[in-house]
């Protein structure tokens, strides 16, 4: 069976080569701390079902350390022509984009197939972890495929790869830790706590005004945490479930879906969520770090207000009490 183990093996190779060539890269003033970031991070997939919890938690405070103090920095990776790569693009016009195509289309494709591939009664794909392999398996395709069609120098897609990631630096390991961050804090019965407040302190005896709170809760808290997935098991212990699903009769199904997407309306408007608003105007080299904020911010105002509408409109009318 294809586990979630070889997902891991091919990402710590990755980033092990990102931090050997960090290590080489005598450009970068803090070479050596872009090798210790990497190989903790390389650590971390490649041992880290292996080493137990203590030992994981050393690889996580190793990072928040080099991180942290600002040992990070960046080279100059090997320079490509760029008079060849113009001529290349428009060379090839838009199927420049076929590569990247094939990531997502394989990734949907497996979660939809790998279901029913079984051998000798054994599924050819974990079932739990079908689309997180699928993903992988389409980059892995993607990057063949670029390969044979493209022809270049075999270090490029890794040399490619380091510059990227030097750019994003410590963020790019964001998403990981605030996913954790919110399963501990639904470990830690903060979703209890945070009920029991609003009970206090909020009039929680109409379902509008239920909703209001929850959606305005899930937006709220995925703007502190920079992650919806951290923020929902927090909110919908807290409101979603005991009062929306449990106390007035809401469809949970409808509550999760648009309970999420509220969320994601505080993903718009937080530098919590770095992978999505600090790192691009940092590859675009943007003059306003907060520039995609900005933008964003009336967008996500006018989802959140659209997401309890619909959620009040519909959970209710579809629920157990219906």
């Amino acid at each position: 069976m294809i586990t979630l183990e070889y997902v891991y093996v091919f990402a710590g190779l990755v980033f092990g080569a990102f931090a050997v060539m960090s290590a080489r890269d005598r450009t970068n003033p803090e070479g050596w701390g872009n090798a210790a970031f990497w190989g903790l991070f390389a650590a971390s997939f490649l041992f880290g079902s292996h080493i137990g919890n203590f030992a994981n938690g050393v690889l996580v405070l190793g990072l928040i350390l080099v991180g942290g103090f600002g040992f990070l920095g960046r080279g100059k990776p090997v320079a490509f022509d760029p008079a060849e790569r113009r001529a290349s693009a428009a060379a090839r016009g838009n199927w420049l984009f076929v590569p990247a195509l094939i990531i997502p289309a394989i990734a949907l494709i497996g979660t939809l197939a790998f279901k029913y591939v079984v051998f000798a009664g054994t599924p050819l794909v974990d079932p739990k972890q079908v689309t997180v392999i699928s993903l992988a398996l389409g980059i892995v395709i993607a990057l063949g495929v670029a390969m044979l069609w493209l022809k270049p120098r075999p270090d490029v897609p890794l040399e490619e790869g380091r510059r990227l990631i030097d750019m994003i630096g410590w963020a790019a390991v964001l998403p990981q830790m605030l996913a954790s961050l919110g399963a501990i804090f639904a470990l830690a019965g903060v979703g209890r706590a945070v009920g029991t407040l609003a009970t206090q302190y909020i009039p929680l005896d109409q379902p509008l005004v239920v909703v209001v709170v929850y959606c305005a809760g899930m937006a709220v808290f995925t703007a502190v945490m920079g992650n919806a997935f951290a923020a929902f098991p927090v909110m919908t212990a807290a409101i979603g479930l005991p009062l929306i699903v449990h106390r007035f009769g809401g469809n949970p199904a409808i509550m999760a879906s648009i309970g999420m997407l509220s969320g994601f309306c505080g993903t718009l408007a937080t530098p919590m969520a770095a992978n999505f608003n600090i790192v691009p105007a940092a590859l675009l080299d943007l003059p306003d770090r907060y520039g995609v904020i900005r933008a964003q911010i009336p967008t996500a105002g006018l989802l959140l207000l659209i997401n309890t509408v619909l959620m009040s409109v519909l959970v209710f009318r579809f629920g157990t009490h219906a």
